[in-house]
């Protein structure tokens, strides 16, 4: 049994992931603004939300952490003519600062375990080049450099990777999976052609905590239906 952190564990991949883990046995603690999703399981422990607040204190964290799952993203997707600086700084405070606080509040605790792992998420977007992704490839680009520093910075005794997904069938994805016929769509831009499910990355996410992946860090995991390195 160990102890993991979950950061926007109320819905899609977070959810996905927490359920994964806590059907293992393991100990889990959740940041959330929809606890009520999280009723069907036993035994959690809450941390109280607010993070992008300057004025959250982080409590209710244990003093060992194992892993640690920083969920929150945004899809904000406009042409460049359309984007405003305000996008950005939002885009950036989300995918950033956000998870750059919760490792700090963490820091200790995650030490503390020896062995501890932090997996962040990036977009497929960053190492493609896509249109109007501008604001949100511009911030995840930022995660993975994050990531990297920090793989290096706190290596041996915690691993940090990023898993880097093409678009899933969540509740932030909804608008633009909003009918059949953009299911269809999208998914005939992937050579397994379909979109991915909350799920696969969840399941890429557990991976990189676990120790089965102990040898791994500083990485970026594709977790993209073969979009970013497959021609068919």
């Amino acid at each position: 049994m160990k102890n993991y952190l979950i950061v926007g564990a109320g819905s899609g991949i977070g959810l996905s992931l927490a359920q994964m883990l806590h059907e293992k046995g393991n100990r889990l603690w959740v940041i959330t603004g929809n606890p009520e999703a999280l009723q069907h399981l036993s035994g959690l422990s809450f941390v109280e939300p607010g993070f992008l607040d300057d004025n959250w204190t982080a409590e209710g964290l244990p003093e060992k952490l194992d892993g640690l799952v920083y969920c929150p993203g945004t899809i904000n997707l406009k042409p460049i003519r359309g984007l405003k600086p305000a996008d950005f700084r939002n885009d950036f405070e989300v995918n950033v600062v956000g998870a750059v606080k919760v490792i700090q509040a963490a820091y200790k605790a995650l030490k503390a375990s020896g062995s501890a792992s932090i997996v962040l998420f990036s977009t497929v977007a960053v190492a493609q080049g896509m249109p109007f992704h501008a604001s949100v490839a511009a911030s995840k680009g930022a995660v993975e450099g994050l990531a990297r520093s920090l793989a290096a910075e706190l290596a041996p005794s915690v691993r940090v990777n990023v898993v880097a997904p093409s678009l899933t069938n969540t509740p932030l994805a909804s608008r633009i999976l909003s009918s059949d016929e953009k299911i269809e769509a999208s998914a005939k831009k992937h050579p397994l052609q379909k979109i991915g499910q909350a799920s696969d990355i969840a399941a890429a996410a557990e991976f990189l905590l676990g120790d089965q992946s102990g040898w791994i860090s500083g990485q970026v995991l594709g977790v993209d239906g073969g979009l970013s390195t497959l021609r068919v």
